[in-house]
């Protein structure tokens, strides 16, 4: 076995998002993963897949819909 298995909490510190947010993306099917007894993994390769699904076309984004956090 190559591909390194990541715990919930590895890939939410990673992507500096809540455990609960890694759960409801593997509940949804949105993020593969194993299961471990009671635990869930991400494969590495399966967190990489993920994430390049998610990049986003700079030229589909509308700025104007982006707060300005330099306002007060």
């Amino acid at each position: 076995m190559s591909d390194r298995l990541l715990t919930a909490a590895e890939v939410a510190g990673q992507l500096r998002v809540s455990t609960m947010t890694i759960y409801r993306l593997i509940r949804r099917g949105e993020l593969p993963a194993v299961r471990v007894g009671r635990n869930y993994r991400v494969r590495a390769a399966d967190l990489d897949s993920y994430l390049e699904q998610q990049v986003v076309d700079p030229a589909s984004v509308d700025l104007e819909d982006v707060p300005d956090l330099r306002s007060p």
